[in-house]
């Protein structure tokens, strides 16, 4: 018996990855309102916060809701990574021009 199991706790299942077309069909799914999200969820074996969240996003994408849609997210991202790099270039710079300052004195 494992430490989890003797705590009572479930074992954390590794993270998987999702095609978009996957995510397509299964906020399709939860769309046509056959079935509740939690019972989507339940039959193919994820995780409801999971798929409200692909469900969300999809309207977004689709302007039924306010926020940024999948293009705009991942500009941003690009965008933070650029800004974040650009400040590491800028403070090895001013390191590299303090210590030319002073060598030359």
């Amino acid at each position: 018996m494992s430490i989890m199991e003797s705590m009572g706790k479930k074992p954390r299942r590794a993270r998987r990855s999702f095609t978009p077309e996957f995510k397509a069909e299964i906020v399709e799914l939860c769309r046509r309102g056959d079935r509740s999200i939690g019972q989507v969820a339940t039959d193919f074996d994820l995780v409801e916060t999971r798929v409200r969240d692909w469900v969300r996003q999809a309207e977004v994408d689709a302007g039924e809701r306010d926020g940024l849609t999948g293009n705009e997210r991942d500009e941003l991202a690009a965008l933070r990574r650029e800004n974040r790099r650009l400040r590491e270039d800028v403070e090895v710079l001013k390191r590299a021009t303090a210590f030319f300052a002073k060598e030359t004195r």
